[in-house]
């Protein structure tokens, strides 16, 4: 039950949920039911105020002749007389119902008089209607209705013939409602009207998808104006605009990286300065050991500023345009032997162990060297700074599908699930951690995979939560290639 409530919610929620599309749609209906009640406005202001009927002479004189030839005959004249109304109402309103005798709003009434007496009258039409004056147009009212009519006298005797129609506005509508010439014809031409113009619509707008689906395909580094040149007036703009904030954006980015790469230019040399005269300071033999254990703070600390600098300066060349990096073939179990290699003195220094698993030997990747040195760098070193003395720090190398796994894992304290995704950003530290650090090593790992169209994944090393399990998947040489930063969806 609740997952079929969970799909029908779902359902619902699509449905309602504003779309261009169905905006569009509405609007068509709504200038629909608009033009057509404009039509049918100036199709009744026309059946009220037209005096084409009463202007017909022909037709009165036609029913005079026929009222005159049958004085003697009441039944047939009779007969006659509403055969030629219904013929009238035909001929007036393409009425195909020959019986059709009702209150119609638009049809013509008949009533003719004879020494001065009414031989006949529709139905439905008042038999007290009276004009005042011959062969004119006049609005009367009887029976609390107006009407238009107009009275003609025969040439050859008394006979008069007049035709009549309702002029009130309000019940003229409201008779055409009621017999459905107002919302037939559009309930029964909307449906015929949608699939074509939802089908419209969808063609055009097929332009403004194929922007979507350009800017949903770029990477978070691809900065570059939209390769889509668009045509069309309407979409030009957004275009335009689009790539407007690229370019600020990637001005804007340029320039960060410009400051804080030259920034930590600047500071090495200071740094290297101060790190040359606190050694010869700690050479010299008259210190007192309280001198000596400030000289210790400051070379700890010249020592942290110094990695913070060189990672400052990773951070920029891995967050620098892929399109200017040289990508070759590498082979990733030599380059992890020759890593750790590199790194077994500062595992040595931290009373850490390091092991390294190659499951397929062999995995070539089609990268940077100098990025993936750094991102084996930061995850090795981190590893071995996190991990506690007498600790392992695991490092395997598998393939999985076309893809070729990168494995760190540490017996250190971990990373809560809550700040795995955050610890990914510049400068953020878990304030839990008693390690100095800068907060740069996995943001500068991250950038590396995304860089070669890999994905990262941080859980726990063992199932009580404990140490810190460093997933990197990378694509092999020859299954995909690596473009302007653009990773794949993790």
């Amino acid at each position: 039950m609740n997952a079929a409530g969970g799909r029908w919610r779902a359902a619902w929620a699509r449905w309602t949920q504003p779309t261009l599309v169905r905006r569009l749609l509405l609007a068509q209906m709504a200038m629909l039911g608009l033009l057509w009640s404009v039509a049918v406005g100036l199709l009744l202001s026309e059946a009220l105020n037209s005096d084409g009927l009463h202007d017909a002479r022909a037709t009165f004189q036609a029913i005079a002749s026929v009222a005159e030839s049958l004085a003697d005959q009441p039944e047939r004249q009779h007969a006659s007389l509403a055969a030629m109304e219904r013929a009238l109402r035909e001929a007036y309103n393409d009425e195909h119902e020959a019986g059709d005798t009702g209150d119609s709003p638009i049809l013509p009434r008949l009533l003719v008089w004879q020494a001065g007496r009414l031989i006949y009258h529709a139905d439905d039409a008042p038999a007290e209607l009276r004009n005042s004056r011959l062969n004119t147009v006049e609005t009367l009212l009887a029976q609390d209705k107006h009407w238009r009519a107009s009275t003609r006298q025969s040439e050859h005797s008394d006979t008069r013939v007049m035709l009549a129609m309702p002029a009130d506005a309000k019940q003229l509508l409201m008779t055409f409602n009621s017999r459905g010439y107002y919302l037939m014809p559009l309930v029964i031409c909307t449906p015929l009207l949608l699939l074509p113009a939802w089908l419209s619509i969808r063609l055009a707008l097929r332009p403004w998808r194929d922007v979507g689906r350009e800017i949903a395909a770029r990477g978070p580094q691809d900065l570059a104006p939209l390769a889509f040149v668009p045509r069309h007036r309407e979409l030009r703009p957004l275009v335009d605009n689009v790539n407007g904030l690229m370019q600020r954006l990637r001005d804007s980015a340029t320039r960060e990286r410009n400051f804080i790469a030259d920034a930590a230019h600047e500071l090495r040399t200071p740094i290297a300065a101060m790190r040359v005269n606190v050694e010869a300071l700690l050479a010299q033999p008259e210190l007192t050991p309280r001198q000596s254990e400030l000289l210790q703070g400051v070379s700890r600390s010249n020592d942290r500023a110094t990695r913070l600098v060189g990672q400052l300066l990773r951070l920029m060349r891995s967050s620098a345009d892929a399109h200017a990096m040289v990508h070759e073939r590498l082979a990733l179990d030599a380059l992890l032997q020759d890593r750790l290699a590199a790194l077994s003195v500062l595992a040595q220094a931290r009373a850490v162990e390091l092991a390294l698993d190659v499951c397929d030997a062999d995995l070539c990747v089609l990268g940077e060297r100098e990025g993936l040195t750094s991102l084996v760098d930061n995850l090795v070193e981190n590893a071995a700074k996190y991990s506690p003395a007498a600790g392992v720090v695991l490092v395997s190398l598998a393939r999985d599908q076309g893809q070729a796994v990168l494995c760190v894992q540490d017996q250190g304290p971990g990373i809560a699930p809550a700040l795995r995704a955050r610890v990914f950003d510049r400068f953020y530290r878990d304030p839990d951690q008693l390690q100095t650090g800068s907060g740069l090593g996995l943001s500068i790992v991250r950038a590396v995979v995304e860089r070669h169209g890999g994905r990262i994944a941080l859980d726990s090393a063992t199932a009580d939560g404990r140490g810190l399990r460093v997933t990197v998947w990378l694509p092999l040489a020859g299954t995909e290639s690596v473009q302007g930063g653009r990773a794949p969806q993790a």
